[in-house]
């Protein structure tokens, strides 16, 4: 796709289950084992009631969505807002949803609405990416 067939309001998704195995690469990648991920007794007594999912593991699904389907290779991230609503729990299977919202034309950049719902279909992420679209990279 090139820059010029990215419309306005284009979308584009990716579910995911998110695996105690995923949060556990994850907490070896980032080093963040803080006892709401990994400690059961300790999460139990927090106000989650159990451990919960790194929020930037599950931002970071966000990524898939960008950098594969919309606006896809050739992408690169150059910011993200995220404001995160909801706890994700291991077993949770989460969808992102991108949604072109506005492009600028003279520096490629593609504005979008990136957002991650849970199984119920409730929003767990909300957020908003701005992205270099260039697929001749």
């Amino acid at each position: 796709m090139t820059f010029e067939q990215i419309k306005i309001g284009d979308k584009a998704d990716f579910t995911k289950t998110v695996t105690e195995t995923d949060l556990y690469l994850f907490c070896g990648i980032s080093g963040d084992f803080n006892p709401l991920h990994v400690n059961e007794l300790y999460a139990s007594k927090s106000l989650f009631k159990g451990k919960i999912v790194h929020g930037m593991l599950v931002a970071g699904l966000i990524s898939n969505v960008l950098g594969m389907k919309l606006p896809g290779p050739g992408t690169i991230y150059i910011s993200q807002s995220l404001t995160f609503i909801k706890p994700v729990y291991i077993g949770d299977t989460i969808t992102v949803v991108v949604e072109v919202i506005d492009k600028i034309h003279e520096k490629k950049h593609v504005i979008l609405k990136t957002q991650c719902f849970n199984q119920n279909g409730i929003c767990v992420i909300d957020g908003t990416a701005k992205v270099l679209y260039d697929p001749s990279y």
